[in-house]
């Protein structure tokens, strides 16, 4: 197959192009590589993406450096590749940085976006798979977040460009009936993972002997969900193009589906963990305790993210098997090897 993996330069982007590339496919990166955080990091994802293309013979890959904002570029590129499938991860990230920074969200999560479903409205794959956020419960309260909840307050503009991502996708889909994927993504861990993610800036202030900031003195759930779970879940997803629901009721709709071929997916570990043993975790792989600065809950923050991930089951087969334990210390064994709080 050939496959477009948008953001193949950002942390889960570099590791579906390697899992796609593994498995033999074309695939060709689209990443502005910009310099949100160091774009050293950047750099040793792309590397490790040519290395595992080098080390499969049976693949081929292409690494395009441009913005998403570039339409020209992007529909050029849509119309020499004619790719089957579209992996869209790219994106401004970061729920604390869209408070500060709200234009870079538009630009990149919304004008981006736009220019993907143009081109593939001129240029149609097969499927098009897209990040979203788990950010789009926003003030929801609920045991575990289920794709059929209403997702109609969110409390960050990085949640209010996912969730309008998911209906521009729908329009594009029941338009130019084009199958339409949206994943909603749960704290995402792991080696090469994004500096600006707690669990990298806890372990780098650890090492500092610095305080690390602990929101909402230290009460909240997370849903930790390791790397290579969350891409066994895109490769799953994207070979299956989502379609009409023929049992979908105009009069009683559900958001995660429609008559249009469209699908919202949750990709979670479906079992939230306390900060605080997330960071004795962190403390104990270490080998050093951490001070902290206990902070009331910050804007924009919520109290806890738990994935109901019963669809994504019923559908592919799929369910998380990396432990908390298991996932946090490869990331540790990988963070002690580069050093990264020495830089």
């Amino acid at each position: 197959m050939n496959y477009l993996v948008t953001g193949c330069a950002g942390f889960i982007g570099c590791f579906t192009a390697c899992e796609l590339l593994r498995a033999g496919h074309t695939v060709t990166g689209l990443d502005s590589v910009n310099d949100y955080y160091p774009t050293d990091l950047k750099e040793e994802r792309l590397a490790l993406v040519e290395k595992t293309a080098a080390e499969n013979s049976a693949s081929r890959w292409e690494f395009i450096r441009g913005e998403l904002e570039d339409t020209a570029l992007v529909d050029s590129l849509f119309a020499r590749k004619q790719f089957d499938i579209v992996i869209h991860l790219a994106a401004q990230a970061g729920v604390r940085y869209s408070i500060e920074n709200p234009g870079a969200y538009i630009s990149s999560n919304i004008a981006g976006f736009l220019s993907i479903l143009e081109a593939c409205r001129n240029h149609p794959p097969s499927h098009l798979v897209y990040a979203s956020s788990s950010s789009v419960y926003g003030l929801n309260r609920s045991d575990a977040f289920s794709e059929q909840d209403r997702c109609d307050h969110p409390v960050s503009m990085y949640a209010a460009t996912k969730r309008s991502n998911e209906l521009m996708a729908h329009t594009y889909s029941h338009l130019y009936n084009l199958p339409v994927t949206g994943l909603r993504f749960f704290t995402v861990y792991g080696p090469l993972g994004r500096p600006d993610m707690a669990y990298f800036k806890f372990a780098n202030a650890i090492m500092q002997d610095r305080p690390i900031d602990v929101y909402n003195n230290g009460d909240l759930l997370r849903d930790f969900t390791y790397i290579d779970d969350v891409v066994r879940a895109i490769v799953l997803i994207a070979d299956k193009p989502a379609a009409p629901d023929p049992d979908f009721s105009p009069r009683t709709p559900l958001p995660d589906r429609s008559a249009a071929p469209f699908r919202v997916y949750n990709i979670g570990n479906a079992h939230p963990e306390r900060l605080e043993r997330f960071i004795s975790l962190i403390e104990e792989y270490l080998g050093k305790t951490a001070k902290k600065n206990y902070l009331p809950m910050q804007d924009g923050d919520v109290y806890m993210t738990s994935a109901d991930t019963e669809a994504l089951e019923r559908a592919f087969g799929w369910k998380p098997d990396t432990p908390l334990e298991t996932g946090l210390k490869r990331f540790i064994d990988w963070y002690k090897e580069k050093k990264p709080w020495q830089q």
